[in-house]
């Protein structure tokens, strides 16, 4: 109600000067800040609209596209996996956009670049005239398995890269390796063997597969590369096949998603309404 009454007042101070139609368009504008202020205040959680899955969402999305025995589902997509010849793993897609001139197509897929990466760095080409954007983002904890002797942490790196033409787009999308935190004594045995300080010591490390403030110096925690077709299932004898199965799926179903978005963007442009029409 309080709110309510400033405005109002600042309505009628204001509209000597403003026209009807700027001063409601104040007032709306005074009004989502004074709400987001307040929100925040109460500490209520404030949605943002985002097009990048976060691990738990894209888990979710996989289960119900792939099933949730990570086994099976790698050795099933296995079939349809290509890989480059600097031994990537590559997707690649044309959307077909009838009607559409190369600048519409650039401003549209510029436009869903920047909204949904909000890491500045993440776009690393955005090249109008030659008609390229190439994008490389981080996916955190993909796959976290816990073995006997260690725990895995799986994130990776697409390179996201859109070459657009007039009337069409095409995706390329690929990822070169699982990047993984290996965890000394991170298994299930360690668990039974650690002292209380190593108990307190296993808490630093995070599920979102990044080391603790940058640490590099904890003798317990490796980085290492896997190369992805020396790997389950592309390769049966693995001692890691759990965590490379889940792993594989999961980059698969990132690969769907960005290549349903972009064409979500392609198709309708990010939010519905960036036509000419206004």
């Amino acid at each position: 109600m309080c709110v309510q009454i400033l405005l109002y007042n600042f309505a009628a101070e204001t509209s000597i000067l403003l026209s009807l139609d700027k001063v409601q368009k104040i007032l709306a504008m005074i009004k989502n800040i004074v709400l987001t202020i307040l929100l925040s205040l109460c500490g209520i959680a404030i949605p943002v609209n985002a097009q990048v899955m976060r691990a738990a969402d894209l888990e979710k999305y996989a289960k119900e596209r792939y099933g949730d025995k990570w086994l099976d589902a790698a050795a099933n997509l296995a079939k349809d996996v290509r890989f480059d010849k600097n031994q990537s793993m590559t997707y690649q897609e044309v959307i077909e956009a009838p009607g559409k001139t190369k600048q519409q197509l650039y401003v549209m897929l510029n436009y869903w670049a920047t909204a949904t990466f909000k890491d500045k760095q993440a776009i690393t080409l955005n090249d109008k005239d030659a008609g390229c954007i190439i994008i490389s983002s981080t996916i955190d904890a993909i796959a976290d398995h816990t073995g006997t002797l260690y725990r895995y942490i799986v994130n990776i790196t697409p390179v996201i890269r859109i070459d657009i033409k007039d009337g069409k787009v095409r995706v390329t999308y690929t990822v070169q390796n699982y990047d993984v935190l290996k965890v000394e004594s991170g298994g299930w045995l360690g668990g039974l063997t650690e002292t209380d300080k190593d108990r307190n010591r296993r808490k630093d490390v995070y599920g979102d597969g990044k080391r603790m403030n940058a640490d590099k110096t904890d003798r317990h925690l490796y980085d290492e590369q896997w190369q992805i077709d020396l790997r389950y299932p592309f390769v049966e004898k693995d001692s890691q096949k759990r965590t490379c199965a889940k792993a594989l799926v999961m980059t698969h179903a990132y690969s769907n998603a960005i290549m349903d978005k972009i064409e979500e963007a392609v198709k309708n442009g990010l939010i519905g309404n960036e036509d000419d029409n206004w």
